[in-house]
């Protein structure tokens, strides 16, 4: 798992969109007026939405404005989660979940299929198809393991056979639908039992 590295090529300035002001007005009303820099977080992800999936320094200082907070701790937050980028990604961006559920599911080998079809390393966007990857922590689908998340989207249930098939797709623009791979509806089981563990229809 790579660290997190600032963008040397910083924007000289970011300012939310009219859209983003009306869901920040929104969300400001959620906390007293003393505590709205709790609202940081979610301001952190309207920012990286409007500017490609990644969030600039200018859009930190910005945020630390509106929020009446110091600038430093904004930047302690967005450096510290892993769901922030501090730097431009691919148009299909996927993150790998590697801890222990995932990697004993075989997590190892979905890294080094993004390795092969991606790119070599980490947070490098690809020559062909507009993507990148990198490894991540808990993404929270224990239970679907291994899975990845390629931008907004769960793909989980995976194995190589499948995982290279929606890493070629991505690379042809052309994504494969998310959800489970074994044919799962959400978490449930893949096979319906009744409560004394016999089969029913």
């Amino acid at each position: 798992m790579s660290l997190k590295k600032v963008y040397d090529k910083q924007p000289s300035n970011f300012e939310f969109n009219k859209k983003n002001l009306e869901e920040i007005k929104i969300i400001l009303k959620r906390y007293p007026e003393k505590n709205k820099k709790s609202a940081v977080m979610p301001l952190l992800y309207l920012a990286q939405k409007q500017n490609n999936n990644w969030i600039p320094l200018v859009a930190m200082k910005h945020i630390a404005t509106l929020l009446s907070m110091p600038y430093i701790s904004v930047y302690e937050i967005a450096t510290f989660y892993s769901m922030y980028n501090l730097a431009p990604v691919g148009t299909h961006f996927i993150q790998v979940c590697t801890p222990t559920p995932c990697y004993i599911r075989g997590a190892d080998k979905l890294v080094k299929l993004c390795k092969e079809k991606i790119s070599p390393n980490e947070n490098e966007i690809s020559k062909k198809g507009d993507c990148s990857w990198v490894e991540v922590e808990c993404l929270g689908a224990c239970v679907s393991a291994p899975m990845i998340q390629i931008n907004d989207d769960y793909y989980e249930d995976l194995d190589e056979k499948n995982t290279t098939e929606i890493l070629e797709s991505l690379i042809n623009d052309k994504p494969l639908k998310p959800g489970s791979y074994r044919g799962r509806k959400n978490t449930s089981p893949e096979k319906k039992f009744s409560t004394n563990g016999e089969k029913h229809a």
